[in-house]
């Protein structure tokens, strides 16, 4: 019996530009279990989307109560941690631009040009700057021109890999940096064995690396269509595109809606 349904939002859940079709809410408000969005989105995101339940956000960094709109728990990165491994990237990734998620918002150093408008972002002065008036560090964000992001991680994950967490979502030259040993899975698990959740009892949806930690955990794990090389080879359930709506698709069949 499944009785949570753990699903990414970018590239699975959602479609192009953001949306949530009406038969992927339909499917999840009709399915007989939880439903966990786990994602790396900040709050402030997964809270305008107009979901019920519990979101693992920044990559397993926070949990937010969608129903409440406010945050749960939220793990770390010491700022002299995080300026420490800003400088060792700077070493080994030319032209790397660091900027950071705050649990608010970003702060960004004029190197890094790394998200679109629709992505709202603060860039201040100077990368000290940044340092001075980020109260808090949920996750750093590096990013680089013309960078391939596989590469780039395995270039992090060798340099400061013992220190923190590395992964990315597939953004194009874009790594995301959270506390060592958090995970979305590490999240999800935590949350699950509070509500007395096995891992069998857990479908889970994803598309790209960061997921792939909560697809090796969950009982059940389907790459989507559309999901990067790395996911499709690691599942052997393959869902449809997040354009044609695969999690409905799934979660049709597998709740016999």
């Amino acid at each position: 019996m499944i009785r949570l349904i753990a699903t990414d939002l970018d590239g699975t859940l959602l479609r192009k530009g953001g949306a949530l079709a009406d038969r992927t809410r339909e499917a999840l408000d009709r399915a007989e279990a939880e439903v966990v969005v786990v994602t790396a989105r900040p709050p402030r995101f997964v809270a305008n989307l107009g979901l019920h339940g519990t979101a693992i956000c920044s990559n397993g960094a926070m949990v937010y109560d969608l129903t409440a709109s406010e945050v749960v728990s939220a793990q770390l990165l010491p700022l002299e941690l995080v300026r420490k491994v800003a400088s060792e990237l700077a070493v080994h990734i030319p032209g790397v631009g660091i900027a950071v998620e705050t649990g608010a918002e970003v702060l960004c150093e004029p190197a890094f040009r790394g998200f679109s408008a629709s992505n709202p972002h603060r860039t201040l002065e100077l990368l000290d700057h940044v340092w001075e008036e980020a109260g808090q560090v949920v996750q750093l964000l590096a990013w680089a021109p013309d960078a391939e992001s596989d590469h780039m991680m395995e270039i992090a994950t060798e340099v400061v890999g013992h220190q923190v967490s590395v992964t990315h979502s597939g953004g194009v030259g874009m790594l995301e940096i959270s506390p060592s040993g958090v995970s979305k899975a590490s999240t999800l698990e935590a949350l699950c064995a509070a509500r007395g959740i096995g891992a069998h009892e857990v479908v889970a949806f994803g598309d790209m690396p960061n997921d792939l930690s909560v697809l090796r955990w969950a009982g059940h794990a389907y790459a989507m269509g559309n999901a990067h090389p790395l996911v499709l080879a690691a599942c052997e359930r393959h869902a449809p595109t997040n354009e044609e709506d695969g999690v409905a698709q799934v979660i049709e069949e597998l709740f016999s809606l």
